[in-house]
């Protein structure tokens, strides 16, 4: 189904007449009935969220949920994710005390195990990093155990690494539509920070759980954590320390796009304006602590809070100048993805779907299990003529890979 479809299924299953449900979000109920119809495209994801409260179900409901990822050489370990993130022994340390054989992990192999994937992750190997993330989950898990016993050094580090473990897995399960468990692991990394003393490592970890958040549109929570967070890393900003500056920069931009989402295009300018400080005294498209963070970063936010903006042909004539072939390949392909969205809203959908299958190439999972391409291919298969062809096309192959149509 398509987001029109979804919210009138549950509108019914609430018993709600097309008039009730636009009265709750204070619009008419012509405007609701062709969002129904899909006569009307939802760009602005604040107004799908308040339907979401209005109906009493998940952002994810109505956004469509994540689609299995087995057709990556036949591999789908979310389920294994899953089961390493809600294994009982994380309730509680009291009840399930692990059993003491005297040996201690490999501190130094796990941070090194952690480093390798983020790199994977950040060239767009999303399927190399769901298949590695429950045994380094596990990992992580063994070192919060045997921290107790270790000095202070090495506690500080085994925390730190669970904390960047779970940041990874929380990045990387928001990006594969898994909102639910992105939060799980979020809440984990900022625990794990929390253990590791760390400015930096708590800002971080506030960054996986600012993706986290908005994932399940829960906006100005993301504002007040990233901003919370930012004020941890006043002393080693104010050092001109380039992580510092690099994490308070995505903290600003996170931020900045949570403030777009919820259509506060005053905060959102003044959140980017910080950004944009923060990577002038950088000076450089960096990459510390994997945030690839500079002056191109920045643009990139810029435009992705103008597309949330509803600013679309703005985004794509200044979007169609940026150059990203320097950035890392998730930055590539979710600018890709954002100038594609912002084409497909102007009906130029022969250049989105150019766009899409460039950006396929350099990472297909990370375009096949997005749920933003997901609606976009959908609504453009939709209205495509089919006296032209071109429902049997390459629109409608890449529909198919991106489980968009059966």
């Amino acid at each position: 189904m398509q987001i029109g479809e979804r919210i009138a299924f549950y509108r019914q299953r609430r018993g709600y007449t097309q008039s009730q449900l636009a009265g709750l979000v204070g619009r008419s109920t012509d405007w609701l009935s062709k969002i129904e119809r899909g006569e009307r495209q939802m760009r602005r994801v604040d107004l799908l969220t308040e339907l979401a409260r209005a109906l009493r179900v998940t952002l994810g409901d109505l956004m469509g949920q994540p689609v299995l990822m087995e057709e990556d050489e036949e591999r789908d370990d979310i389920p294994a994710i899953r089961d390493a993130l809600m294994a009982p022994g994380r309730l509680s340390r009291v009840l399930f005390a692990p059993p003491s054989d005297g040996r201690q992990p490999d501190l130094a192999r796990a941070e090194q195990l952690v480093e390798f994937l983020w790199a994977d992750y950040q060239r767009g190997r999303i399927g190399e990093v769901v298949e590695r993330l429950p045994r380094l989950i596990r990992a992580a898990q063994q070192l919060e155990d045997a921290a107790s016993d270790l000095d202070d050094g090495g506690r500080r580090r085994a925390w730190a690494m669970s904390a960047r473990t779970h940041h990874l897995a929380a990045t990387t399960l928001s990006k594969v539509g898994e909102a639910d468990l992105s939060w799980i692991a979020a809440e984990r990394a900022m625990k794990a920070a929390d253990e590791a003393d760390d400015a930096l490592v708590l800002a971080s970890a506030a960054r996986a759980a600012t993706h986290a958040l908005l994932a399940v549109g829960r906006y100005d929570d993301a504002l007040s954590l990233g901003e919370t967070a930012a004020h941890w890393l006043g002393p080693q900003v104010a050092a001109g320390d380039p992580n510092a500056l690099s994490l308070l920069g995505m903290l600003h931009l996170r931020t900045a796009v949570a403030a777009a989402r919820r259509q506060d295009r005053a905060v959102a300018t003044e959140l980017l304006g910080h950004a944009e400080q923060s990577a002038t005294r950088l000076g450089e498209d960096g990459n510390y602590w994997q945030t690839g963070f500079g002056p191109t970063n920045v643009e990139l936010h810029r435009l992705s809070a103008g597309l949330d903006l509803g600013d679309m042909t703005w985004v794509v004539r200044r979007g169609e100048n940026v150059d990203v072939a320097h950035l890392p390949a998730e930055r590539q392909v979710t600018h890709l993805i954002d100038l594609a969205r912002a084409l497909s809203y102007l009906a130029r959908d022969d250049d989105a779907v150019d766009l899409l299958l460039e950006a396929e190439r350099t990472a297909p999972a990370l375009v096949r299990h997005s749920a933003v391409v997901r609606e976009a291919v959908k609504t453009m298969h939709r209205r495509a003529p089919v006296s032209t062809g071109a429902r049997s096309s390459r629109l409608l192959a890449l529909a198919q890979r991106c489980r968009a149509v059966r």
